[in-house]
């Protein structure tokens, strides 16, 4: 365990998000491998069902992996603290509402998805293979939200290296059950996602394992799982605030989704293609986000309020330096970079993808600040400006996908990612500015 309140705020925040960040480019590598085993095994057919369908798996995943990350939020600040007793109660209530959280949105969701697909009008060619692989993702999240407690937990208390040798451990053991399952076994999509629940689980086993030895200070008894009205007064406000941001930045994806599956293949492959690599350039600022909710959940907890101003103007200064390097990377490698992610030689794909880059590239600036500022406000405990932040981005995609895009076709969906980037930071600079830190 280590504490984020002593040290240079920059290089402590850093040395925190580098493991975080090899963690996230190590799992992102994972998602471009597996997109190419899915594209080169069994064809862009089955890419673009995969495809089609992502953005449901990512607002499951991305939702409950937020209100983990919020609990986490608790758990730092009661870390900070130094209150060993609040902190198993808090950790046993974490593990608990998770839990129960992951089957009840889980069950709700097998029962209704084949018309949960319909909605996002999945094509009728598509459908099996897009059915059989989201029922499968679905119905493994407990053995990925397991996981996300126990990375949470770890990140928590100042140990981000951990969860990163979990991670590339899941990964490699992921990469292997994908080509036993869908080129040795011929499973088809049906066998990644298999291969992706088996993987998360056996990670989450051994991280559990780990931790209880490493760790006794963490280990939680029976009694600390039944949690007490005190302790989730304190968690769910925060699970839910950080869930739900995560959640609507997702539903915007999605209600986007719905729209580009109206496009065609070509479209929808060119669209996975191009948010995967996007999602390269995007890490950092994830990364920093998630250290800086740590840090300011710590330092707020030891009231370390000046440290916790001078960590936030650091980062996101040192954010924007990788923002003119990202530039740079998109207007000379995008067509190079999405023919390796998609093994397309379609013209189609590769200039729609590269435009889709080329376009976003030049406004990164906004995410990196959105991504520092919102999570840096979740770690103070402002819950309501995060969230309205991204009710914004949630409004301005829906209100494209469904008003702009079907007039000017999908450079309608490349432009909104930059409309709503400009929309979003607007209450976030405003909500840090009347903070007894602004």
């Amino acid at each position: 365990m280590k504490t984020l309140t002593q040290g240079r705020p920059l290089k402590v925040i850093l040395l925190f998000a580098v493991p975080l960040y090899i963690g996230q480019l190590f799992q992102l590598c994972y998602s471009l491998f597996d997109t190419r085993i899915i594209g080169g095994a069994l064809g862009e057919v089955s890419l673009a069902a995969v495809g089609a369908t992502a953005s449901l798996s990512d607002l499951l995943i991305e939702f409950l992996n937020g209100v983990i990350c919020g609990f986490g939020v608790i758990i730092a600040k009661v870390y900070g603290g130094k209150d060993e007793k609040k902190l198993k109660a808090v950790i046993g209530a974490t593990v608990t509402l998770s839990v129960l959280a992951t089957l009840l949105i889980s069950g709700v969701c097998l029962l209704f998805l084949p018309r949960i697909l319909h909605v996002l009008q999945v094509d009728q060619a598509l459908a099996p293979e897009a059915l059989s692989y989201i029922r499968i993702i679905i119905a493994g999240l407990l053995a990925t939200s397991l996981y996300n407690i126990c990375t949470a937990v770890l990140r928590s208390v100042g140990d981000s290296f951990t969860p990163l040798v979990f991670l590339i451990l899941a990964n490699l053991l992921n990469i292997g059950l994908d080509y036993l399952f869908v080129c040795g076994l011929h499973g088809g999509v049906a066998g990644a996602a298999v291969a992706t629940v088996i993987a998360q689980a056996v990670s989450a086993l051994l991280c559990f394992l780990y931790m209880r030895i490493k760790y006794p200070a963490l280990c939680i008894g029976m009694g600390d799982l039944l949690p007490g009205r005190d302790v989730c007064r304190g968690l769910i406000p925060a699970g839910l605030s950080m869930g739900f941001m995560i959640s609507f930045v997702t539903l915007g994806s999605l209600a986007l989704q719905t729209c580009i599956n109206t496009f065609g293949n070509n479209i929808i492959v060119a669209h996975t293609a191009a948010r995967k690599v996007t999602m390269i350039f995007l890490i950092p600022f994830f990364v920093l986000g998630t250290a800086l909710a740590t840090y300011c959940g710590q330092n707020l907890g030891a009231k370390e309020y000046a440290r916790i101003r001078k960590g936030i103007r650091d980062t996101i200064l040192a954010s924007w330096l990788w923002c003119a390097l990202a530039i740079l990377i998109v207007y000379t490698l995008s067509p190079a970079l999405i023919r390796l992610v998609t093994a397309s030689s379609e013209p189609e794909i590769l200039e729609t993808a590269a435009l889709y880059l080329k376009v976003n590239a030049v406004f990164y600036f906004l995410p990196a600040a959105i991504c520092i500022l919102r999570n840096s406000m979740q770690g103070l405990g402002d819950t309501r400006t995060p969230l309205f932040s991204s009710l914004i981005e949630l409004a301005g995609k829906v209100l494209i996908a469904f008003l702009l895009a079907p007039v000017i076709g999908y450079m309608g969906v490349i432009l909104s990612e930059p409309a709503v980037w400009i929309l979003m930071v607007i209450p976030l600079i405003a909500g840090m500015r009347k903070t007894k830190l602004g």
